[in-house]
Order: structure tokens, then C-alpha cells, then sequence
């Protein structure tokens, strides 16, 4: 299937390609018309004087017949003193003078593009005036021919239009050609393109043998369709996670409130409040935290100017919060970041939420600065994160099993949002070896002091 988008591109190209051709063509005719003419207007010329030199000469030695023989030019006269012609070739016999013009001395003397010659009405012609020296009584021998057209001649005119159009239309067919034969690989990837849809997006558009910039463009949209495909496939994972993770809390409250409908008189209903309410809990932060990655994922959650103590920043966390496990604190003062307060605050609590939760008995924070850089280590006296899983914890709704066991009502989004919130920053949140627990570091460009 050809597309007529293609073959509208082919068809311009071709046309411009003619298009050009032919003014180039033209350029080139033109020129070479040129060049013809100025030769054959010079050959005329020089006929001309000369056929008026050679009688010249010969009327010195022996006059010239009253009607003389036609030469290779229009027509030749020759004038007495008195202006009378007293010898003129058939051609022209009984013509009126063809020029007024005497040469004040012995010579040829040239009129170029006389087109008022009573001996040729409405024709421009090429005089030459040749006065005889010493004897014939002053006689002037006239020698005219005809001047050159612009276009030399019909025929070389019509040779040149017909070589114009013949390079012209070579030029566009070739162009639609050629042009055609190099978007056939486009046109395959826009036949694939087409038939690739949201439900399948496994298929890959055929890739050119030639490194070429076609080549290039398949290869950019095979890795565009890469990208879609893993963004599918992570919206369908997250989708159904959510779902997996939302219905656990609707389940346990429905629980809870058939449990209690089956015996109303009996039910202890405050008991069934306190756990519906904690499943509601755990529903409002399951959809505050999805709300925030929509808008880190939409970029609306862009890091201000402000400039922020990193230090007093924690201190500041750490004083508003209950204390569930012993925190050691090691906070350099003076480390400055830019970015939005409120952000980076979400960040921390994060990770310090995530480091309780998973702490025995005991939490280090630190914050400190080197080579331009800020840093903020939060680390637990727990189980520790196996390496193989280093990564898959910031991944959006995992939990690893000691993490359910120690509390099931998390989300599984804290991590994930942490990291986001670091990397909309310009830094990076991870997790790196330790001694003992799990220990999170978050690196962030030092503010300029």
C-alpha cells in the first residue's frame, strides 16, 4: 500500500527537480544563443568588410560592371561622388541608396544594426562603407548583409527547447524514481506503525540494511515502542496493584461490618469503628501517596528555589515526631540544598517511617557534605536488605515479606515517591552497604554558599 502522503513527497520533489532543471537548462541555452550569436554577428560583420575591401581594391584597377554578380552578402552598391550608384549586385537592383554615410578617409567603416536602410525596408542590416583610395573619383563601395536573430536559427532554437524538455522531464522522473525507491522503507514502517496497537505493542518496525539516516529512524522508533511497550506493562502492573492493594483494606471492612450485622445486638461497635477507621487510614494514605506520584510523574511537583538547611531540616522532622526506636543523630549544620521544603520533608519522613518500621531498637541519621555534595543516611539496626533487592524496593507497591510481617498496613509507595522527590531534585536516593540493618543514602548537589 502506497501512501498518498509519499507520493505527494514524491510527486513535489519530482516537479521541483524538473523545475529546476529546466531553468538551469534555460540558463544554459540562453547562454550558449548568446555566445552563437556574438560569433555569427562577428563572421557577418567581417563578410561584410571585406566583400566592401575586395571590390574596393578591384574598382581601382578596372571599374565595375553597372550590375554586378551576387555576392555572399545581402547586397552591394557602389556611390560616385556625386551619390549616384553607378554599380549594384541584382539582388537589389533599383533600390535607393542603402547608407548616407562617406568615410572622411580611405577605409571600411562599420554600421552595426541599421535597421532604417531604404535598400531593406524593414530589415536590420550590417553596412560596411569602404571609400576607395586614390582614384575611382571618391567612389564608396556599401556591403550589407543581414543581421544575425536572437535566435541565431529556428533549428538551433528548437534543438535547445528540445533538449530542455528532454533533461527536464529525465530529471523529474528520475527524481520520482529514485526518491520513490528510497521511501519504501518508510513506507514499511508506516504499514507496521499502523497495524501496532495499545494490546500489542510487541511487534518492531523492519529495520534497513544500510546505516543510513532511515535506518536511524527505525531503529529511534523500535526504541520508542520499547519504551511504550515497558510503560504498558508497568501501568498494567501498577493498575493492578493498586487494585490488589486497594481491595485488601475494603475486604477487611467488609469484613468487619458483616461480621457485626450478622449479630447487631451483640456486635461490640465501637471495636468495629476503631478497625473500619484503620482501614480508612490506611485507604487515605494509599490515595494521598497516589496522588502525589501522579504529580511527580506529571512534573507538577517541581523543586522551588528555596534555599534549605538539609540539617535543620531533619532536626526539625525528627523533634515533631513520636519516637518509636532510639534515633542517634549526627547532623553537620550548614549544609545547604536548593528545592522545595515541603518535598524534601515528605522525602525524609519516608525514609525515617521506613526505618522504624524495620528497626529492632535503634535509627542513625546523618547529614553531611563533601566535595559539593549533601548527603543524608538514614539507618536501621534491622534484618537488612538482601543486594538482589536493592532496587526492587523503590519499585511502586513492593513490599519485601519481612516488611509484612513487621506491619502490613504500609503501602508499598514510600520508597518510590522518596526516590522520585531525590531525582526531581537533580540527586539520587539508594541503598548501600552497612554493617548491620539497611542503611538509605540521599545525595543532593550542595547549594552554592
Amino acid at each position: 500500500m502506497r501512501l498518498w502522503h509519499h507520493r505527494s513527497v514524491r510527486t513535489r520533489l519530482a516537479v521541483v527537480s524538473g523545475v529546476v532543471m529546466a531553468l538551469m537548462c534555460i540558463a544554459a541555452s540562453m547562454a550558449v544563443l548568446f555566445t552563437v550569436h556574438e560569433t555569427a554577428q562577428t563572421y557577418t560583420t567581417r563578410a561584410v568588410v571585406d566583400t566592401a575591401e575586395r571590390l574596393g581594391y578591384a574598382s581601382v584597377h578596372e571599374p565595375l560592371p553597372p550590375m554586378m554578380l551576387d555576392e555572399a552578402v545581402a547586397g552591394v552598391q557602389v556611390i560616385d561622388r556625386g551619390g549616384r550608384i553607378v554599380s549594384t549586385t541584382a539582388g537589389i537592383a533599383g533600390r535607393p541608396r542603402m547608407a548616407d554615410v562617406r568615410p572622411a578617409r580611405p577605409g571600411p567603416q562599420v554600421l552595426p544594426g541599421e535597421c532604417r536602410s531604404p535598400a531593406f525596408p524593414g530589415r536590420c542590416v550590417t553596412v560596411a562603407a569602404f571609400r576607395v583610395p586614390g582614384g575611382a573619383d571618391g567612389h564608396v563601395v556599401y556591403a550589407a548583409d543581414y543581421d544575425v536573430p536572437w535566435h541565431v536559427s529556428g533549428r538551433l532554437l528548437t534543438t535547445l527547447a528540445c533538449i530542455t524538455f528532454a533533461l527536464s522531464v529525465l530529471t523529474a522522473c528520475g527524481t520520482y524514481l529514485a526518491v520513490r525507491r528510497a521511501l519504501e522503507p518508510v513506507d514499511a514502517v508506516t504499514e507496521k506503525l499502523a497495524t501496532i496497537t495499545a494490546t500489542d505493542l510487541s511487534r518492531r518496525v523492519p529495520v534497513s540494511k544500510f546505516r543510513d539516516e532511515l535506518r536511524r529512524l527505525a531503529e529511534a522508533a523500535n526504541q520508542t515502542l520499547d519504551r511504550a511497550e515497558l510503560a504498558v506493562e508497568q501501568q498494567r502492573r501498577f493498575a493492578s496493584d493498586v487494585s490488589h492493594d486497594l481491595r485488601s483494606p475494603l475486604t477487611a471492612m467488609r469484613a468487619e461490618i458483616e461480621g457485626a450485622m450478622l449479630d447487631p445486638e451483640h456486635a461490640d461497635w465501637r471495636a468495629t469503628g476503631t478497625a473500619l477507621l484503620d482501614s480508612l487510614d490506611r485507604l487515605q494514605a494509599m490515595v494521598a501517596d497516589l496522588l502525589h506520584l501522579a504529580k511527580l510523574d506529571a512534573g507538577a511537583a517541581r523543586p522551588g528555589p528555596e534555599r534549605i538547611d538539609l540539617a535543620g531540616l531533619a532536626a526539625r522532622e525528627l523533634d515533631r515526631r513520636p519516637r518509636k526506636v532510639e534515633v542517634v543523630r549526627d547532623l553537620m549544620p550548614g549544609v545547604i540544598v536548593t528545592g522545595d521544603r515541603l518535598s524534601l520533608a515528605r522525602l525524609l519522613g519516608n525514609l525515617l517511617d521506613n526505618g522504624e518500621r524495620h528497626a529492632t531498637s535503634k535509627l542513625w541519621v546523618t547529614v553531611r557534605q563533601e566535595d559539593g555534595e549533601a548527603t543524608l543516611d538514614v539507618q536501621d539496626d534491622g534484618s537488612g536488605i538482601p543486594p538482589e533487592y536493592r532496587e526492587v524496593v523503590f519499585q511502586r507497591f513492593t513490599r519485601l515479606d519481612q516488611a509484612r510481617e513487621k506491619d502490613a498496613g504500609g503501602t508499598g509507595l514510600g520508597l518510590s515517591i522518596a526516590r522520585q522527590i531525590a531525582q526531581t531534585h537533580g540527586g539520587t536516593l539508594t541503598v548501600e552497604d552497612s554493617a548491620v540493618g539497611a542503611r538509605f543514602v540521599l545525595r543532593l548537589p550542595a547549594a552554592a554558599p
